[in-house]
Order: C-alpha cells, then sequence, then structure tokens
C-alpha cells in the first residue's frame, strides 16, 4: 500500500477534506452559539388569549427563551407553556431575524370533572378555575372522553323537552344516570341508554312532565327507573310510587 502512491494521495486528499469539514463546523458552531448573533428580541402572540393570563405567558418566556435565533429550544419553551392552566396546545416558529411566534390553542370547558377538575370539548380533563355554569360529570379515571360523547348525545335528545342536563354520572358498574334541570333524577342503566331515554322523552310530556296546579295535593315526580322493560317506576318528591 505504501509504494500505491495514487492510492496514498486519495487518502491524503479524504483526510484534507474532511479536516477542513471539521473546521467549518466548529466555526459555525462556535458563530451560531454567540448571544450577540441575531439575538431573539420579541415573542408574538398570534391571537389574543381569551382565558389564559397573560402574566403567565411573560414569566415562562422569560424563563425559557435563553439563546439566540438559533439556538433557542423551541420544544423546551412549548412544553412550559403547555402547564399554564387554559393551554391546550401551543405551536411556536421562528420569525427570521429575531421574533418567536406563538399559537396557543385555549382549552374549552365542556362540563366540571368530579368536582375537583374540567373536562374541555374533546373529553380531556383538566386543572383550571372558572365561574361559568357548567354541568357535572361524576365518573371513574378514564372515562372522560365517553362521557362528553353520552353527554352530547343525551343533550340532543332532551332538547325537545327544554331540559338541560346538570350532572351526569358514569358508576364504576358502568351504568347511567342523569339529573335534569328540573331537579329530576333519570335512570338509564349500562344498556340501550338512547333507547330507554328515547321512551323518557316519549312519555314525560303527557305524564312525568305534568306540572302540579298550585295548591293541588299532587306531587312532583322526583326520580325514574327506565331501566324496566316495558315501563318505568316513579318516585315522588314527598313519597313513591
Amino acid at each position: 500500500m505504501w509504494d500505491n502512491a495514487p492510492l496514498l494521495r486519495a487518502i491524503t486528499a479524504a483526510l484534507f477534506f474532511f479536516s477542513v469539514l471539521a473546521v467549518l463546523y466548529g466555526a459555525v458552531h462556535y458563530v451560531v452559539h454567540l448571544p450577540q448573533l441575531l439575538p431573539l428580541q420579541s415573542v408574538r402572540l398570534s391571537a389574543a388569549p381569551e382565558r389564559v393570563v397573560a402574566e403567565d405567558v411573560l414569566r415562562v418566556v422569560r424563563q425559557e427563551v435563553q439563546g439566540n435565533f438559533f439556538t433557542v429550544d423551541i420544544e423546551r419553551l412549548r412544553l412550559s407553556l403547555e402547564t399554564i392552566p387554559w393551554v391546550r396546545k401551543v405551536s411556536i416558529r421562528r420569525e427570521f431575524p429575531d421574533r418567536l411566534a406563538v399559537q396557543f390553542e385555549e382549552h374549552q370547558p365542556l362540563a366540571h370533572w368530579n368536582e375537583v377538575a374540567l373536562v374541555n370539548q374533546q373529553g380531556e380533563v383538566f386543572v383550571a378555575e372558572t365561574a361559568q355554569a357548567l354541568p357535572l360529570f361524576t365518573g371513574h379515571e378514564g372515562s372522560s372522553a365517553e362521557m362528553s360523547q353520552q353527554y352530547q348525545k343525551f343533550s340532543q335528545q332532551l332538547a325537545g323537552l327544554d331540559l338541560q342536563l346538570t350532572q351526569l354520572v358514569l358508576s364504576p358498574r358502568h351504568a347511567w344516570q342523569l339529573h335534569l334541570s328540573n331537579d329530576m333524577v333519570v335512570e338509564l342503566g349500562r344498556d340501550a341508554m338512547q333507547q330507554r331515554l328515547a321512551r323518557f322523552v316519549t312519555v314525560y310530556p303527557y305524564s312525568l312532565g305534568v306540572v302540579p296546579q298550585e295548591g293541588s295535593e299532587a306531587e312532583q315526580v322526583k326520580w325514574v327507573d327506565m331501566r324496566y322493560r316495558n315501563g318505568f317506576a316513579v318516585r315522588m318528591r314527598q313519597g313513591s310510587a
């Protein structure tokens, strides 16, 4: 090999080429990481947040935005911003030469969750505070998405009666219970929930939803059990039937 002049020249050229590349890489890496090179001047929000507190965003940006336009850790900043209450997702992009563009997707609340958190429109549980009047979901861990889907279906069925769901309960045995805006409780059980609620909607205007005349001794229905195949059971507000 050592007496092969063309091979030696090729090896020498290759070593020289890689040496030049290494030097260039080192120089570029050094220059890019210089703090004074293209320092970040601003962070632009694509839209003004509705529920996210601006001071929380500013605090996170001040903590996490380090380096220059090239070296700032966008993924770390994104993860930190997504810990802020009401923030569901964050997307960040660089805007040459000195700015970051940040876009927030905020949680849109659907219901309270077990009185300790909230559920968004996607059925995800998140922690935040709100004074907004929302229904209450009472269920076990991991059931929020299913409850959100069923809530939408039940609400559509009840819309014709001018009734709203104030609480939706899913038991550990997967039985459904509805609390309505007229203080009535409806038991649907584990099977054929839509069919049972449809039966409730059919009979409600003629029997269950009849309001006693003022001064009469008639009682209002408090609880309805729709789990019977050919009928239903009721419990009155001041007694049982």
